[in-house]
C-alpha cells in the first residue's frame, strides 16, 4: 500500500486559492472531481455540504493517514462533521466532510454544487 493511500475530496476552504489549502499543499493534486448525493450550502465564511439529490464539484487529493488527521481536526471531525468514504462520479473512493440537514437549514442552496470561496466571491474564474 503506498505512503499516501487516502484520498480526500475538497470542495470549500482546502481548495486551491483559498485559505486552509497550505494542509494540502504538499499532498498530490488528483484533478477536479466530481461527487454526487450531496447538496452545497453558503454558510459564509465556508460551505457544507449535505446528503441529498445532486452533486458537488471539488478537487481531489492524496493523502497520508497523519494528513487526513490533521484535515479532521480543522473541520471539526466528528463534532462539527462527519467524515464519510463515497463514491465519486467516475467510480473512485474518497473521503468527503459532510455536515448534518439542520445546520444548513438557514444557508443558502448553491444549486450548481460550486463554492466560489471566500477568496472570489463574485465567481469570476481565477
Amino acid at each position: 500500500m503506498s505512503a499516501r493511500s487516502e484520498r480526500l475530496f475538497v470542495y470549500g476552504t482546502l481548495k486551491r486559492g483559498e485559505p486552509n489549502h497550505h494542509l494540502l499543499q504538499s499532498c498530490p493534486y488528483q484533478g477536479e472531481a466530481v461527487m454526487p448525493g450531496l447538496l452545497l450550502y453558503d454558510l459564509g465564511p465556508f460551505p457544507m455540504a449535505v446528503a441529498g439529490e445532486g452533486e458537488v464539484r471539488g478537487e481531489l487529493y492524496a493523502l497520508r493517514r497523519a494528513e487526513l488527521r490533521g484535515t479532521d481536526r480543522l473541520e471539526g471531525y466528528p463534532r462539527l462533521y462527519d467524515r464519510w468514504l463515497r463514491a465519486l462520479a467516475d467510480g473512485r473512493q474518497a473521503w468527503v466532510y459532510v455536515g448534518r440537514a439542520h445546520q444548513v437549514r438557514h444557508s443558502p442552496l448553491l444549486s450548481d454544487g460550486i463554492w466560489r470561496g471566500r477568496a472570489n466571491p463574485e465567481g469570476r474564474p481565477r
